[in-house]
């Protein structure tokens, strides 16, 4: 028997728990509704003894979950102001920690887009997996924030220094690079998917020796798409972002390569004071040796600060509402960004 709450669906199969997200005309995107609901069902299955596993999956075959409800929070910010969206925010972040946190098993499914808010739900379970339909992503800089739900910790724990560069530009990520950068776990075809469902709800064996039957076992040639030379371009995680970013965006103007002339053109679109707080939120992160939930508490800070200035307000209305993909940003480059207004985000108010 299947029921419905709040835009997912759940049902029980024999020792497995099944959670499809399911707002297939928002892309999933997660509001503090679905992300309650996500919790009520979770609350529920981790006291039932019964209840051995969990599978997270989508309705849909073109997005996991697109990020969080951008619009909903634009227009609560416009309305109530950006204490009440930050309370929006937070309860995503709430049930994407449980995720993390939770006693059991949890496989999630990424296949197809799996952006932002959709790295919180599926990347911090135990168990991921993406497809080759998979694209994969934490695009926050282009609407005037900073990388969430968690996003941020992964992208420090990626192979460096291809973590800033990500959580820089917002760049995609396929199935197989998702898991060399270890966003995910195991890339399975898509046309396997539903035989892969099938057992994880009915198959009593462990969930590592179910996903290794039907999981790519050689990433190799799937995953050597990231030019070697951007390690060489990116290798300036020693420094501020003052300094570095000049320093990076000099190198991508000097490089010829197609990768480098499209993250120069990236890099010059995004927001000049989230691309600094992006920076520096990467080494703190890398500095203190922050855990996934010391990343949580982190970003929970910084959002604050970042919704309440006015870029993300513009962001959301040029890439999302108008969509005319032209911000005006304040301050409106990187050399006009101020230190001590970047340090502010960092200090616990």
């Amino acid at each position: 028997m299947q029921d419905t709450i709040s835009s997912i669906q759940y049902s029980r199969h024999g020792q497995a728990g099944h959670i499809t997200l399911d707002r297939p005309k928002n892309l999933n995107a997660i509001d503090r509704a679905m992300a309650e609901a996500i919790m009520e069902v979770l609350a529920q299955w981790q006291d039932d003894p019964s209840v051995q596993r969990i599978l997270i999956d989508s309705s849909s075959s073109k997005a996991f979950c697109a990020g969080g409800d951008i619009k909903s929070l634009y227009r609560t910010i416009q309305d109530e102001g950006p204490k009440a969206a930050h309370t929006n925010m937070v309860i995503p972040y709430q049930a994407m920690q449980m995720i993390a946190d939770y006693p059991k098993p949890i496989i999630t499914l990424m296949d197809g887009i799996t952006m932002g808010g959709g790295i919180g739900l599926g990347a911090h379970a135990r168990y991921r997996v993406v497809t080759e339909r998979s694209a994969l992503a934490m695009p926050e800089n282009l609407i005037g924030l900073t990388p969430d739900a968690g996003g941020s910790w992964l992208l420090a724990q990626a192979p460096r220094p291809y973590g800033l560069r990500l959580a820089l530009t917002g760049g995609r990520m396929a199935g197989a690079q998702a898991v060399t950068m270890g966003f995910a776990d195991y890339l399975v075809s898509s046309e396997k998917l539903e035989a892969l469902k099938a057992a994880l709800l009915s198959d009593t064996a462990p969930e590592d020796v179910i996903l290794q039957r039907y999981a790519t076992t050689d990433l190799t040639p799937l995953a050597d798409a990231f030019p070697r030379t951007i390690s060489t371009v990116y290798d300036v995680e020693d420094m501020g972002p003052h300094e570095g970013l000049p320093v990076l965006l000099s190198r991508l103007e000097a490089s010829d390569e197609d990768w480098a002339k499209t993250d120069l053109t990236t890099l010059r679109s995004l927001c000049p004071f989230a691309l600094h707080v992006t920076w520096r939120m990467q080494q703190e992160l890398h500095a203190t040796h922050a855990s996934c939930d010391g990343a949580f508490a982190l970003e929970t800070q910084l959002v604050l600060h970042m919704i309440s200035r006015p870029d993300f307000s513009e962001g959301v209305r040029a890439r999302v509402i108008d969509k005319d993909n032209a911000p005006r940003w304040s301050p409106a480059t990187l050399s006009e960004v101020k230190e001590d207004a970047v340090e502010r985000c960092f200090k616990v108010q």
